[in-house]
């Protein structure tokens, strides 16, 4: 059983670290709105560029198609994954979460598999576990612009183009709501080809647009364009992912310290009140042995 000066003590440690996880829920707070509305507003954009990129690719000539080497398979002797995660911690189970996707996804490959980590947390995983890093990339800050992804892109499609790699795979995390982040691993290399939704999609595409010189050389520069959104919507949707978490967590951690604060306050009062009581009959006791004397 605790002495009343541990519980005061004990109650004092819990109130402080309240402050500080209300002090984090309320930073992550402001920052989740902000990195919330710029996941949301990227989104548009980037399903406009799936819509154009199927476009393109029904009209260019399949030869073409199969020989740009951004779309073409070739055999697979060598894999990449591009692991995206926050730096920092205080998330919940955001990081784990992730974690342990990428993990199962890379030990379910049967060729050798090569990391680029975007965050110290997902690079200090693959590290322990004794992975390849082929690259890292850290503090992109709490809101991130596409200038700080490009140098993420440009590796990608070097190493791709180079025969580095032969296959390219993201893990990242998922925006949902404040309460859900998904963590999805999607294939980033070789290109997959957005289908048109119907054939009319692809008859009101072919009418509405003019392309010179051609539709070929146009989805020739529009691949990797076409990466280094993908890239950049990810990584977005990780900022967002990561403050909604953060909030969430700090909110929970919060909580729990000011019910932890009750219960310790409620046992300290118990105990205060015992020893009040055995000093009043100790009191008593004394008074009485006196007036027998």
């Amino acid at each position: 059983m605790p002495t009343i000066r541990q519980l005061k003590r004990r109650i004092a440690s819990v109130k402080n670290s309240a402050k500080i996880t209300n002090a984090i829920q309320l930073v992550a707070a402001s920052k989740m709105r902000r990195a919330q509305d710029r996941a949301l507003q990227s989104r548009p954009y980037a399903e406009k560029l799936r819509v154009v990129l199927a476009g393109l690719a029904t009209m260019a000539s399949g030869d073409e198609e199969a020989a740009h080497p951004l779309l073409a398979n070739r055999p697979v002797r060598n894999v990449a994954i591009l692991h995206i995660t926050p730096d920092k911690g205080l998330c919940g189970g955001l990081n784990s979460n992730l974690n342990r996707s990428a993990g199962t996804f890379v030990a379910m490959q049967h060729e050798p598999v090569s990391v680029v980590a975007v965050g110290k947390k997902g690079r200090d995983f693959f590290v322990r576990a004794h992975a390849h890093v082929l690259a890292e990339f850290t503090d992109l800050g709490d809101y991130p612009t596409q200038g700080d992804t490009l140098a993420i892109a440009r590796l990608i499609i070097d190493d791709y183009l180079a025969g580095t790699v032969d296959r390219v795979y993201m893990s990242f995390s998922q925006f949902v709501s404040t309460a859900v982040q998904r963590p999805v691993i999607r294939q980033l290399l070789p290109i997959e080809a957005p289908q048109a939704d119907s054939v009319a999609a692809a008859e009101e595409f072919r009418s509405d647009y003019i392309f010179e010189p051609s539709p070929e050389v146009v989805l020739a520069r529009l691949l990797p364009r076409y990466i280094e959104m993908q890239i950049y919507e990810a990584v977005l949707e990780s900022a967002a992912s990561e403050q909604s978490a953060k909030m969430v967590a700090m909110k929970n951690a919060t909580d729990n310290a000011q019910e932890i604060t009750r219960e310790l306050t409620l046992t300290y009062n118990k105990l205060r009140q015992e020893q009040i009581t055995k000093e009043l009959l100790d009191i008593v006791g004394g008074a009485a042995a006196l007036e027998e004397k």
